[in-house]
């Protein structure tokens, strides 16, 4: 059975988790007992294996760059990533309240309630069809702030091979 780290909270269900680093992360109810948790983990060690494969594959494809490759990646948001928002928003409509380039390693993007919109500097380390991908996504939370069927049908109206594209940056 895998290690792992247990969370207990007063959430109502099992839940799991694999870091970037690889690391399993269980999160309990603080009523379960650890017996039904090690029976949860050994019932999703398949999942954890592939999931854990993944972040590996993930690690050696996009490796914590060096200060010099986070200036380049930095720069370059900063210059590249203004004009796709502006040139998506005039086409989809909507306008964001602002936009904030971040050092998130997690998210590639985020829109808030307030519509403003940040963007991860990691995502220029990926290819351009991916990066227009997360800001047609983002910009799409402006107009519906889930991920409810006319969300997906906005994003498919200006990318309709966005399913390619979100792929490249689970590589």
């Amino acid at each position: 059975m895998a290690a792992y780290e247990l969370v207990r909270s007063r959430r109502r269900t099992l839940g799991l988790e694999v870091a970037p680093d690889g690391t399993v992360r269980v999160r309990a109810p603080l009523h379960v007992s650890q017996a039904q948790i090690e029976r949860f983990v050994r019932a999703h060690a398949t999942w954890i294996e592939r999931a854990q494969a993944r972040q590996r594959a993930r690690q050696d494809a996009h490796p914590e760059p060096d200060a010099a490759r986070r200036a380049v990646l930095l720069e370059r948001a900063q210059r590249e990533l203004p004009p796709k928002v502006a040139h998506y928003a005039r086409l989809m409509g909507v306008q964001p309240a602002g936009l904030t380039i971040t050092a998130a390693r997690t998210r590639f993007g985020s829109c808030s309630g307030k519509d403003r919109i940040c963007f991860s500097w990691r995502l220029m380390d990926y290819p351009e069809a991916a990066v227009d991908y997360v800001v047609v996504h983002e910009l799409a939370h402006i107009a519906h702030k889930d991920h409810g069927p006319q969300f997906w049908a906005l994003v498919e109206r200006y990318l309709p091979d966005y399913r390619a594209r979100r792929a490249l940056l689970r590589g």
